[in-house]
Parts: structure tokens; sequence; C-alpha cells
């Protein structure tokens, strides 16, 4: 099971942090009216991104607040991935994924040799075993080097054989250099540590139940926030000048909490099971990924490694109708099998087990290749007619990558130095 990030002794319940609820007053940027200048929801790696970067660039009055519904941050989707550094290579040249996971990519490669988090560019392997695999490798060659200047490059049978010989690529083999591997949780701490550090304020088991915003157009006088702690059943009244929904598997929740039924959406739960692999062999030094298929509503079931160099086969795509389905399918295990064996022959049947399993938060039972039918974009924007409301929804892969670059997006967005999508 992926490790749980502990509830740390400086961040006390939503109860004991905040100061009495006071009525508003009409504010101008900078007022001290409210009680935080930010409410962030959400202590995902997003969340977290964004708070501390909120945190980080604001006055010395600034105040931010984080929000997580959970006894520790990192609990959900977060902690139940790849752990993979995306290269970016997937999502269309205009698409908010493609522009943020090429930045966030670069940001995060800095980021951990700054702060000691543990990580390793691995490089990934995309396999073609048929003339259709191999067509679509050949479209993301030409995109890389055509449209978004990605390193990319073919690898030769040769070298191939050198390097990964129990690795089977029929018609042709991409390599990613720039995709790596990271330790998600000690990038989670870190950006706690450094919101913190800046005065951020977190508070756990905090559930967000209401959203009113204030004044007209709503939410130019700000915003108030019921909250009840999980665990006492307190409730709590904050208010705040913006608000940032970062709440991943609860982003939807948020959003209709706040905009009018006409504007409602609705979420879908995009179950990803793993699989490990403790066998000594066949071993594989390399992230292996199928080639993209049109549709799919992930990356296909792939080979990845964490830092200690074990191997994990997974997500697949099982569409589930709740998010706390987290138990590991293990009727999907001949399937992933029968996936994984055509990139991996050698694999022992015998050796995989059931690891963990992780939802991604979805707008659409859609693609994540641009290049198939249905392809859903990262949802990053201040809502119409709701101004000091940024609205974060479909974070899903490459989320992860992109979480330091999603967190300038918020910073400039709010500030008027960026313009909305």
């Amino acid at each position: 099971m992926p490790r749980p990030l502990i509830r740390l002794a400086t961040s006390a319940p939503l109860r004991y942090r905040l100061p009495r609820h006071r009525a508003f007053a009409e504010f101008v940027p900078g007022c001290t009216q409210a009680d935080f200048t930010h409410a962030v929801i959400g202590g995902g790696v997003v969340g977290l991104a964004v708070a501390q970067e909120l945190a980080q660039s604001g006055g010395p009055t600034d105040t931010t607040l984080l929000l997580e519904r959970h006894g520790a941050v990192g609990t959900e989707t977060s902690s139940r991935n790849s752990e993979v550094i995306h290269a970016g290579i997937y999502y269309g040249r205009d698409s908010l994924k493609t522009e943020l996971c090429l930045a966030g990519k670069d940001m995060l490669y800095r980021f951990c040799e700054k702060h000691s988090v543990p990580y390793r560019r691995t490089g990934k392997w995309i396999v073609a075993q048929n003339d259709i695999q191999l067509e679509a490798l050949d479209r993301i060659h030409a995109f890389c080097r055509e449209e978004i200047s990605v390193p990319i490059r073919w690898v030769g049978r040769e070298e191939a054989k050198r390097r990964e010989p129990d690795v089977r690529a029929e018609r042709g083999i991409l390599e990613s250099p720039t995709t790596g591997i990271i330790d998600s949780h000690s990038l989670m701490v870190t950006l706690l540590g450094l919101f913190e550090d800046a005065g951020g304020t977190l508070a756990l088991s905090s559930t967000v139940e209401a959203i009113t915003p204030q004044g007209n157009p709503p939410g130019t006088r700000g915003w108030e926030i019921q909250v009840r702690d999980s665990q006492t059943g307190e409730a709590s009244r904050i208010t705040a000048e913006s608000i940032i929904n970062a709440a991943g598997l609860g982003a939807v929740d948020v959003h209709n909490m706040i905009l009018p039924k006409e504007r409602h959406k609705k979420m879908y739960y995009a179950k990803g099971n793993y699989f490990s692999y403790p066998a000594s062999s066949p071993k594989v030094n390399t992230l292996i990924y199928p080639a993209p298929e049109p549709g799919h509503g992930g990356l296909g079931t792939h080979l990845t490694l964490d830092m200690g160099g074990r191997i994990k086969f997974g997500p697949d795509v099982e569409w589930v109708d709740s998010p706390d389905d987290l138990s590991v399918n293990e009727s999907r295990l001949p399937q992933t099998i029968e996936v994984v064996k055509k990139y991996l022959p050698g694999l022992d049947e015998t050796q995989l087990h059931p690891d963990y399993a992780g939802i991604r938060p979805k707008l659409a039972k859609a693609g994540a290749v641009a290049h198939g039918q249905g392809f859903v974009d990262f949802y990053i924007r201040q809502e119409e007619g709701y101004p000091n409301f940024v609205n974060l929804l479909n974070i899903e892969s490459p989320g992860l990558t992109s979480s330091l670059a999603v967190g300038e997006r918020v910073r400039k967005s709010l500030y008027g130095r960026w313009l909305n999508t």
C-alpha cells in the first residue's frame, strides 16, 4: 500500500487555528477584513503547490489557509499513482496539459535538486508490437520534434537488446529521455514545510460543507466557507478574499456548491489497479509503456519503478461509481498479465501481487491522449461571473508533474498577470 503522510504535530485541527468569525465588510485588494487572503481547498500535491506558491509570493499582510478533509495531506490521488515525471508528449500542442506539463517538468526537476527531494531520470520506452502502434509512435515522434521541441529518439534493435534484453518491441521503440520518477511523499512533505515556513495555515480533518459568495457580482466581497471538523463534528465559518478549488476527487462537489444548477458538472472515477512484482527476473531499469490507444482512459498498463527499483505494473482503467473504492480488483490480474506479456514475455505470473489502487478524477469517460477522440483537458480558470474564484477540475495525469506550474498559473491568474483560459 502507498505510505500515508503523517499528520504533523504543528497542524492542529481547524477549530484551534481560526479566529472568531466576524461580519464581512466590503474590501479592496490588500484589505484585512477577511479571516484569510486565500483559502485553498484540497491538500493533495496540486493544492499544496498552489498554497505554498501563494504563501511565499504574498505580501506581508497576506494569509493563506489550506483546508484538507482528511487527517493528513496527500492521501488520495497524490499518493496512489505511478510517481512518474512525465515528458508532456501525449496531450496536444495547444492543451493546458502540454503547456503545464512541459513547464512543470522543468520546475519539478529544479525543485528536487534544490530541496533534495529524491528523484531519478529513468527515461521511458514506448513500445510498438504492430504497424498500428508503430504509426502511433510516428505521430508522437513528429509531434515532439516539430511542434513542442521535446527530446525524443528511436532506439535500434542492437541498443535495445543491450540495454533491456527482456523487453519485447516487435515494430519499434521510442525513447523519452526526460521522463523520470519521483518520491511523491517527499515532494508533498517538502511543499508542506515551505507552506508553513511562509506562514501558511493548514487545517486538517476539515470538510467544506458550504460556500457562500458575498457581494454582487458574487465573490467581489469575498467568500464565506462553512467547515466541519470530521473528528468532532464541530462546525466553523470562515471568510476569505479568494478561494481556490483544488479538491481533486471532491472538486466537482465544491464546484457545484458555488455555481448555479445549470452550470453543474458530473465527476467520473477512473480506478487504476497496480500489481507489484518482487521477482528478480526479468529485471528492467527503464519505464516501459505500450503505444497509446486512441480513446483509452489512461496511457496503458505500464511498467514503472519506485525509488528503490521495485517494479510495479499499472494502472489499468476501471470505471467505478465511488471514489472510496480503493481495494485492488484482483479479477483484473489476468487482463494485466495479458497486456504486460506483450512487452515483457518472460514475466513470472506467479510473482504478481495486488499492491494498491488509485482513482483519477475525470469530467468524462474519455481518453487521456489528445490524438484520440474525447480528450478532456485540465480545467483551470476563474469562473465567469465569480471573481476571486479559481476552479481546478479534471486534474489527473499529468497533474503531479504539472503541480508547480499549476501553482504559478493560479497565482498569476489571481493577480491579473495571466489571461484566463
